[in-house]
């Protein structure tokens, strides 16, 4: 009896021993499929997830509102001869404020005004020289005629533009490009971004003013410009040369009995303290223009030179949109604070003492000239 419980605990072992080795054997090959299966399922999740996230990263940087914005950081030093709160001053600081947006925040632009750093052929004399101190600046169109811009000179001819719609037809037209682009196709080191204007300018004097004779005689300030000394002599006055920031004193001391400025420009350079005599004769339009030297253009990425030319035009257009209305109201208050403001109802006179320099600064450049004209119709 004893040796049959004894046998039968042993096959009741022997059974378990197989059933426990059974199960084992049965879990190995799940748990090498397990690892087989895992990498399979990790590359095939993970490889196309890592391809998306490039794909969506490429098409962010392609389709971001501000593409410079990983661009290295650039700082600008502009100059503006005219304080800020001018036509030109404001169309400095909202250029200055759109590319520093555009190109999210890659380029600041340095902006010094009031003629800190000097008077227009000062800067210009620097930004030629390469003497790398100011990279941009704020000029008048005819600045560059004693610098060989032949095409812009034809740009302060007086009496060639009507009206504001004439210049601003000029100046968003392809042909206007073209003129920008002169200084630098002619290896001066320097190229134009964009165009505005500062309303039409004007006479003014500390001396009592009514008609085209009270010039006669007159020591009339002007830049060192053939162009504009050709006008004042044709206009029976002497032309001296000063620079803008000594005008002031030069007025004031009577070195000098009269100037020429847009209104904006001369209420707020404070002209009418020692010359508060105004005649409306609109003898050009204030063109200007914002230039770059071609090295720093250059040192620009693609992304930041984009930014700086929509920048550009967004400017011009805020210059477009204020200047007429500015214009208006500094003039109402000119006349509120008792200046002697003197309408001129015919032109023509004006026009006839021009009539030598017009046609002598015009005939070798005579189509190129008649397209301006054009631009009136």
């Amino acid at each position: 009896m004893k040796k049959k419980l004894i046998s039968l605990m042993l096959v009741g072992a022997m059974a378990f021993s197989m059933t426990a080795c059974g199960l084992s054997k049965a879990e190995e090959p799940a748990a090498d499929n397990a690892a087989t299966e895992e990498p399979a399922a990790d590359d095939t999740a993970e490889e196309p997830a890592a391809d998306d996230a490039a794909e969506a990263t490429d098409d962010a940087a392609a389709d971001s509102e501000y593409p410079a914005a990983n661009d290295p950081a650039v700082t600008l030093v502009m100059a503006e001869v005219n304080p800020l709160d001018t036509i030109v001053g404001q169309m400095d600081s909202k250029f200055k404020e759109e590319v520093e947006r555009l190109s999210g925040g890659s380029i600041t632009i340095d902006l010094q005004a009031s003629g800190v750093l000097g008077s227009e052929n000062d800067v210009l004399d620097s930004m030629l020289g390469g003497a790398g101190t100011i990279q941009m600046s704020r000029i008048s169109a005819f600045a560059l005629t004693s610098y060989g811009g032949k095409k812009s000179s034809l740009l302060s001819i007086p009496y060639t533009w009507q009206s504001r719609d004439h210049w601003w037809a000029f100046a968003e037209s392809d042909l206007a490009q073209e003129f920008l682009q002169e200084p630098s196709e002619n290896g001066s080191g320097i190229r134009g971004l964009f165009y505005g204007e500062e309303g039409f300018r004007h006479f003014f004097s500390s001396k009592e003013l009514t008609d085209i004779s009270s010039l006669q005689g007159l020591k009339i300030r002007v830049s060192n410009d053939p162009i504009m000394n050709g006008m004042v002599e044709g206009l029976g006055a002497s032309p001296t040369v000063v620079d803008f920031g000594e005008l002031y004193s030069a007025l004031q001391t009577g070195v000098v009995d009269a100037a020429e400025q847009p209104i904006a420009n001369y209420k707020s350079n404070a002209f009418p303290e020692v010359a508060n005599n105004l005649i409306l004769d609109g003898h050009t339009l204030g063109a200007v223009q914002v230039i770059i030297t071609d090295d720093a253009w250059n040192s620009l990425t693609p992304a930041q030179q984009d930014a700086m030319t929509e920048a550009g035009k967004l400017a011009s257009e805020h210059c477009k949109k204020i200047s007429a209305e500015a214009e208006a109201e500094v003039l109402e208050a000119l006349k509120a604070d008792g200046c002697n403001v003197v309408e001129v109802p015919d032109i023509t006179p004006w026009q006839d003492a021009c009539k030598k320099v017009i046609e002598e600064n015009t005939a070798d450049q005579a189509d190129l000239y008649q397209q301006l004209l054009d631009f009136a119709n």
